[in-house]
């Protein structure tokens, strides 16, 4: 570094300057390569972005075709006899075409119903208390450890059950619905038990807290708070129960029977439900084959539509009966 006479401005040497445009370039070289990196880096990201895109939406489709080609063959095939006679009648002397399922439709609802009644409470309760009152205790350890066992129990071993059971108390030919319905309960129960352990779970510790800090018991908290801040996803969690039941067709054909007549009694003789009237209707088939699977489709179809109402009526009493903060 040299300083000017006339100035006394200090210019920098030719080693010195050297050096500096030594720097600025290996600098200006690093920010190129940086760059460069950089963009290729972000193009590398961008086609994996697109490569999953692609997989995701490919797996998308993929699961939904089986879906699609099952709802469309059930329409198709079931707007045969979809017309008011198959609603309004049952199968009593019916031989051939004609008749319907009424008989079945009220048999499911009623079965399904009673079925619901024992199995949601005890769901509920114990979730109820696995989360609020277990504590992580070898009781609820217990508990968590026989619904998962009860969640894998192949649905005829219920129906097996039910039907032991009635044989034991009320004697030979004991099918009836209220069988039926005990089996359903035990295969419903653990599937709301684990729903709803989850939602209860879900709501903060924060809301429990805020209200025992104002002195609210611990039942009055779990009435008025947890409960309605979980209610629709354990709404959501009764339906899957109850979709996952309705369609049963093993524990109740042996549990109920089946019979070709109107029967409104749970607990006087068999009954018909739609999963055994489609069965029944497609293995029985009489010397008119078609009108037999006509009734088998618009059975299945039937079962369909009554398990998307049952959905539709369960999303419309979650969002009723949500937290405000939560529509």
């Amino acid at each position: 570094m040299s300083i000017s006479s006339t100035t006394g401005i200090q210019i920098p040497s030719p080693t010195e300057t050297a050096d500096q445009l030594a720097r600025a370039s290996k600098a200006a070289h690093a920010a190129s390569v940086e760059a460069a990196v950089s963009t290729r880096y972000a193009k590398t990201r961008k086609r994996k972005d697109s490569l999953a895109t692609v997989v995701v939406t490919g797996a998308f489709i993929l699961a939904l075709l089986p879906l699609i080609s099952v709802v469309y063959t059930v329409v198709s095939s079931g707007l045969a006899r979809f017309d008011a006679e198959f609603f309004t009648n049952s199968m009593r002397n019916v031989v051939g075409a004609g008749g319907g399922a009424l008989h079945a439709i009220v048999g499911t609802l009623e079965i399904t119903a009673m079925a619901s009644l024992f199995a949601v409470p005890i769901g509920l309760f114990t979730a109820i208390y696995v989360v609020e009152y277990g504590n992580g205790g070898k009781l609820s350890k217990a508990i968590t450890f026989f619904v998962d066992v009860m969640t894998g129990i192949p649905s005829i071993v219920a129906g097996l059950f039910a039907y032991s059971l009635f044989l034991l108390l009320f004697g030979p030919g004991s099918q009836m619905g209220m069988a039926g319905a005990i089996a359903l309960a035990l295969l419903m129960t653990p599937v709301v038990v684990r729903s709803c352990e989850e939602m209860v779970r879900l709501v903060t510790n924060e809301l429990r807290e805020a209200s025992l800090a104002l002195g609210v018991p611990r039942w009055r908290t779990i009435a008025k708070v947890v409960l309605p801040t979980s209610i629709a996803g354990i709404t959501t969690g009764v339906m899957v129960a109850v979709a996952r039941v309705i369609g049963e067709t093993a524990p109740l054909l042996v549990a109920v029977g089946l019979t070709q007549s109107m029967n409104y009694s749970l607990t006087d003789g068999p009954m018909m439900t739609l999963p055994v009237f489609v069965y029944n209707s497609y293995m029985s088939q009489g010397a008119d084959a078609q009108a037999y699977l006509d009734r088998a489709w618009t059975g299945a179809l039937t079962l369909i539509l009554i398990v998307m109402v049952l959905n539709l009526a369960a999303r419309l009493i979650a969002a009723r009966f949500a937290p405000k903060g939560t529509r």
